[in-house]
């Protein structure tokens, strides 16, 4: 989970909590008649609207009303349904139901209160059959299938009420003319981001392609200030389309076993409960819920037409159970609707999505719905094959960011309310209040770690984690810097620092220029990156350290396990060319000239004793890159990974000849990795990564293999978390890192731990290589020695690994871990096991 989007519903709650009391409810519990025992995940709906919830597994219910008086439907499986009259704000009732026996097909259900098996069940029996028949109807099939999409994507504040009467609430009354109650659970809310989106989606079954033609988008609200493409990105894949003929159903960053699974019998209870009337078709109706409420899994309710032997879907109702391990998760409410194309094709036509979120016990809670129209279905060929072409998964349309009004009130279906008048006007109605605008401004400011220095701003000053930070070398590091904006020109970018260490006295430089071809919105990193970088630095050169996503001078970094004293000096000078595809295949060549410096840590001494203050190096590099399908979250300096379900594949090669350009060594290098996450359906998912490199030729110590030392107490990705810096060498090695996030298949069955909602991570990372007789500086007495100070040996016979064993979803945030050396641990100095830390936010 991005920390961005965190940092974006914590200002909505921080701002606006308890601005806003509670909507009107009803709360109550459904009890069987005879046995007055509760019953578990019953229906409660209120009549005439789509509000209702599902109770939980104690027959517990909250249902908000709209009205003063109202009629409550209730339905259980097993017992007659009945409808009850309520008042607003009733608290407590209880609601009594009568059971019964059912006869569906010459078939008797059995009582709900009987043990539950599956073997004889006719409603086990039943899914089967719905299974059976799934390719028959399925579009997806057919050699071409395309369809037309409206989507509306809302954000915003859930369950509000009257304005309070304290002086923070007063300063956004202005707000409550916006206020608006909820289509799907009539809660009161207000939106503060909306995104529209309007396409067409093509498939082909061979070879398996899919392509979507945006022809209009727009967005307006809150988020404006913030990366709303990124954020947009996180929210489509996490607000996943549900394919409920699939196995697992990707939702909510995490895989939960769709009720239509082959496995579904095993992780599921069906139940056959009444014949209904569904938009005038009689349907049977069959309820689900998981064995395990804790696990990935929904409760809900199918509707198959009864006069059609190919078990036709006519509508789906589900939501998630109270108990399950999803974090900041309160409520789901899912909707499909579907018809029977001419051919017949079963056509999704509505699909609605609504989660309602607490970031924090009593607090503000949140809101977000996805609403989506389907219609023109198609199993034609396309009229222009080309779209199948082209690169990306996503087109956009030339000019789709600049339609009128009149399009978006003729593109949007029947009944939506919300349009982007509606979201500017409320915006600057909250940014009237003094302490909505400096909050906004404070909260943008931590969560893009820059500073802006107008409005718009031409240049941000930052980051501000990199301020300070310390280390042997340099002692008290002290460091400025900041970036120019495409507000001063979307084509020319520049980013520069200056440094300053108390302890050597030296002043540090880093300082690009930028072309891009592509026009940008904001900074020179967003995607696609079309340009020539010029980069001129003088810093610090950390042997055997790399930090992937987030600079070495991080303030964080420096609470540390170990000496951070692996440390010399490189002044470079590199020009760059960058290109990014749509298809996610990328590649970067360079030219550059290094100059190594020696530093009074790690001295150039060769194996005559002869010093040197510095070596020279200059030659040109290549970088190969494939992700297709990648998305990821773009901050100012840095591209987070969303997922990265499809693979990885990188390929790098670097040469510098000797002599060249006054080169003193020739590097002739090759890298390669690839990296994949597997999904175990409900039971978690595993990240795996492989590396492989080798150096061709005699190198000096730093230019070697050295594995990636964490030597902070932090979890950092593809880094060894007991190695110290320049511990081990290779000039050849293949690395691995496993990590197995387990989403709490064990603790979820453990009683009393399950209700902690704690998550199980194994991890297990290592290295196998060796050091050449030609790059050994034991055995050449042309090449630097090793620092004593370093201690470094190349690797020996058998592989350097780490194994770690921890509890995630601890407070919903924190990582634990505790790593242990597997080999090598009876060396001097190391650390053998220890405790890892990091924070973690997922769903």
């Amino acid at each position: 989970m991005t920390k961005r989007f965190w940092s974006l519903a914590l200002f909505l709650i921080i701002i606006v909590q308890q601005v806003y009391c509670q909507s009107a409810y009803i709360t109550g519990i459904v009890k069987d008649s005879l046995e007055n025992q509760p019953i578990p995940y019953a229906s409660v709906y209120v009549k005439g609207t789509r509000q209702g919830v599902i109770c939980s597994v104690d027959g517990k219910f909250t249902v908000a009303v709209p009205t003063a008086w109202a009629t409550i439907r209730v339905q259980a499986v097993n017992y007659k349904t009945r409808e009850f009259e309520l008042k607003a704000g009733d608290r407590g009732v209880i609601l009594n139901m009568e059971s019964s026996t059912r006869t569906l097909d010459e078939v008797v259900i059995r009582k709900h209160r009987e043990h539950y098996v599956k073997k004889g069940n006719p409603a086990v029996a039943f899914i089967e059959k719905v299974r059976s028949h799934m390719k028959d109807q399925d579009p997806f099939e057919k050699p071409y299938y395309s369809y037309d999409k409206y989507e509306q994507m809302t954000f915003g504040l859930n369950d509000l009420g009257h304005v309070d009467k304290n002086l923070i609430m007063r300063s956004f009354k202005g707000a409550v003319e916006y206020l608006d109650s909820s289509e799907v659970t009539g809660k009161m809310i207000l939106p503060v981001s909306l995104n529209e989106t309007v396409s067409t989606d093509y498939f082909r079954k061979s070879p398996s392609t899919h392509k979507q033609l945006i022809t209009a988008r727009q967005h307006a609200g809150f988020d404006e200030d913030f990366d709303y493409m990124s954020i947009k990105k996180f929210m489509d894949d996490a607000f996943r389309e549900i394919n409920i003929y699939g196995n697992d159903i990707n939702f909510m960053q995490n895989r939960f076993v769709s009720p239509l699974s082959k496995i579904g019998p095993n992780f599921y209870k069906y139940y056959l409960v009444d014949t209904v009337d569904v938009e005038g078709v009689k349907c049977v109706e069959l309820d689900f819920v998981p064995f395990n409420t804790e696990s990935f899994g929904f409760i809900g309710r199918m509707y198959f037409a009864v006069d059609d032997t190919s078990m036709f879907l006519k509508k789906l109702s589900m939501n998630i159970p109270r108990r399950i391990n999803l974090n900041y998760v309160e409520h789901v409410y899912v909707t499909q609707e579907f018809v029977k194309g001419d051919d017949g094709c079963r056509h999704k036509t509505h699909d609605d999505v609504t989660i309602e979120f607490k970031v924090l016990t009593n607090t503000q809670g949140l809101y977000a719905r996805r609403n989506t129209f389907y219609s023109n279905f198609s199993t034609a060929q396309p009229r222009d094959m080309a779209i199948f072409d082209m690169g990306g998964e996503q087109i956009v349309a030339h000019g789709a960011d600049r339609h009128d009004k009149a399009f978006w009130v003729a593109a949007r279906p029947a009944g939506i309310k919300h349009d982007e008048g509606y979201m500017h006007a409320l915006m600057k109605k909250l940014r009237s209040s003094k302490l909505f605008y400096w909050g906004e401004k404070c909260i943008t400011t931590l969560a893009q770690g820059y500073v802006a220095t107008g409005n718009p701003s031409k240049f941000d000053f930052g980051a501000l984690n990199t301020f300070i930070n310390s280390n042997e070398l340099e002692g008290f590091r002290m460091r400025v810097g900041g970036m120019t904006t495409a507000h001063l020109n979307p084509h020319w970018f520049s980013r520069w620092h200056v440094a300053y260490g108390f302890k050597d006295k030296k002043v540090k430089y880093s300082f690009n220029l930028e072309y891009s071809f592509n026009k940008k919105r904001y900074h020179s990193m967003e995607f696609p990156i079309h340009s020539i970088k010029f980069t001129t630095s003088y810093d610090l050169d950390k042997i055997g350290q790399n930090y992937l996503y987030t600079s070495q001078d991080n303030a964080v970094l420096m609470i540390r396990r170990h000496r951070d004293d692996k440390i010399n000096y490189l002044r470079l000078n590199q020009l760059e060319y960058k290109l990014e595809l749509p298809n996610g295949f990328s590649v970067a060549a360079a030219i550059e000239h290094d100059m190594h410096e020696a530093s009074h840590l790690l001295p150039f001494v060769d194996g005559n004793g002869r010093s040197f203050a510095h070596y020279h190096e200059a030659g040109f590099s290549v970088t190969l890159r494939y992700a297709p399908g990648e998305k990821f979250y773009q901050t100012r300096s840095y591209r987070f990974p969303i997922n990265i379900d499809n693979p990885i594949v990188t390929l790098k090669h670097t040469y510098m000849p000797k002599h060249f350009v006054g080169n003193n060594f020739e590097i002739n290098k090759t890298e390669i990795g690839l990296q994949k996450r597997f999904w175990f359906s409900a039971w978690g998912y595993t990240d795996i990564i492989l590396k492989g490199a080798k150096i061709w030729s005699r190198v000096p110590y730093p230019e070697l293999l050295y594995p990636n030392a964490n030597i902070t107490y932090t979890i950092q990705p593809e880094s060894f978390s007991l190695l110290n810096a320049m511990e081990y060498v290779t000039d050849q090695n293949v690395q691995w890192d496993v990590t197995y996030w387990m989403n709490g298949a064990i603790m979820n069955y453990v009683p009393l731990l399950k209700r902690l909602k704690l998550r199980e991570v194994v991890s297990f990372r290592g290295i196998y290589g060796s050091l050449l007789k030609k790059n050994d500086p034991v055995r050449n007495q042309d090449l630097y020695r090793f620092p004593e100070r370093a201690h470094t040996v190349g690797l020996g016979s058998k592989p350097y690994m780490e194994i770690g064993v921890g509890l995630d979803n601890i407070l919903t945030f924190l990582r634990v871990d505790w790593v242990w050396r597997l080999t090598y641990r009876n060396v001097k100095g190391v650390d053998r096991q220890g405790l890892r830390v990091s924070l973690h936010f997922a769903f």
